[in-house]
């Protein structure tokens, strides 16, 4: 007789069914693996795209761009990112601080669904955040662009120099970047070098415990500038009266009293201050070239002053970046000179014992050279100024 055995007593029957009963569970637990670690690396790329964006951000209101172009830089840095930022996708905040500020930005976005949706309808919704914060300190007075020269940024003789809300910076690698030599007294916020400092005790620092050295390079914060273009005919340089913007060639000598009209002087050689002269003038920007460099007696009175907007918006000065050799100013003590003094390719020999309104004087030269007595300020954006940012101090914190 022909015996037979139920199929569920079975053993390979009983592993069958449980299989098939199990099978669903299993496709659908993985389908669920699947698309959470798809909704992972989603949420991942959105916080990366959100910090890079507050990070940006932060950078821009550091350099103390408006509130407008804070949000612009924020926005374009998370579409280079990848995202699509319609209005709702992106929400920036910057915030002023004491001593600085912060951006926050959101960032949000949806995700489909995939498995799920066999139960929800509704995407799936994300909501990063990053919070970036930065500090205004840290500005330079005084650049030296050089990269490997030996006291690029010096400071020498009985010279008493007071940087208040700003620093020195030197790019060079030298051991002695910065020098600090003699009765000279330096105090600033901070001196930092991509190289090395030596100082006397004349060197006095408020926010750093001693300096910065084998910092990162700063880039030349006027690289962009544009170079005047000559325009017209010669003009002729009266001993007294007044002088007009435009080409001087032979140089521009300055022998009695002057006035100077707001514009952009060019200037094809020497511009010379002799003792005997006073020249004064606001909106005025003064460009060197075919090998001229600036020559100031000190019984000379000098009161000029950069623009306060347009291209050359904060520069009083500005050498021939092609240009080496020595650029001497000077001037009695009742002299100012404010905005910038920028030459890329020559020396800055500062004698004057002054500075400009409320301190306003920059000088970013390939070296510095420094024995005058005075009292330089950092905020002078009010005057057409621009910070030159030294070191990175923004940071992420949220």
């Amino acid at each position: 007789m022909l015996k037979f055995k139920a199929f569920a007593c079975h053993a390979g029957g009983n592993v069958a069914v449980l299989f098939a009963l199990a099978l669903p569970l299993v496709i659908g637990g993985a389908a669920f693996g699947v698309e959470t670690t798809y909704w992972y690396f989603k949420r991942a790329s959105m916080q990366a795209a959100v910090d890079a964006s507050a990070y940006a951000a932060a950078l821009e209101g550091r350099s103390g761009s408006t509130t407008e172009e804070v949000v612009a830089v924020a926005t374009l840095t998370a579409e280079a990112n990848g995202f699509d930022v319609d209005p709702g996708v992106i929400s920036v905040t910057p915030q002023e601080l004491n001593g600085g500020g912060q951006v926050e930005v959101i960032l949000r976005d949806q995700a489909p669904r995939f498995f799920s949706a066999f139960f929800l309808d509704e995407r799936v919704a994300f909501s990063t955040r990053a919070v970036a914060t930065y500090n205004s300190a840290a500005s330079a007075c005084i650049l030296a662009l050089d990269p490997t020269a030996g006291a690029a940024a010096q400071f020498s003789g009985s010279s008493t120099l007071t940087l208040e809300g700003c620093s020195v910076m030197a790019n060079s690698v030298a051991s002695n970047a910065v020098n600090v030599q003699g009765s000279a007294k330096l105090s600033t916020e901070c001196v930092i070098s991509a190289g090395g400092v030596t100082a006397t005790s004349g060197l006095t620092m408020s926010e750093c415990e001693t300096p910065i050295i084998d910092a990162t390079p700063v880039a030349d914060p006027y690289k962009n500038l544009p170079t005047p273009s000559p325009s017209g005919g010669c003009k002729p340089v009266p001993t007294n009266g007044t002088l007009n913007p435009g080409r001087y060639c032979g140089g521009l000598t300055a022998k009695g009293d002057l006035t100077f009209n707001p514009g952009v002087y060019y200037v094809e050689g020497d511009f010379t201050v002799n003792a005997t002269a006073s020249i004064v003038g606001s909106g005025v920007t003064i460009y060197t070239t075919s090998g001229g460099h600036v020559k100031m007696n000190g019984s000379a009175h000098v009161d000029l002053a950069a623009p306060t907007s347009g291209t050359y918006s904060g520069v009083l000065f500005f050498g021939d970046r092609t240009l080496g050799g020595t650029n001497k100013f000077l001037g009695d003590a009742t002299s100012s000179m404010t905005g910038a003094i920028y030459y890329a390719g020559g020396e800055v020999d500062y004698q004057g014992n002054f500075s400009g309104i409320n301190g306003c004087t920059q000088v970013v030269a390939r070296l510095v050279q420094w024995t005058g007595n005075a009292t330089v300020g950092a905020d002078c954006s009010a005057l057409g100024m621009m910070p030159i940012p030294l070191l990175n101090l923004v940071r992420l914190t949220a």
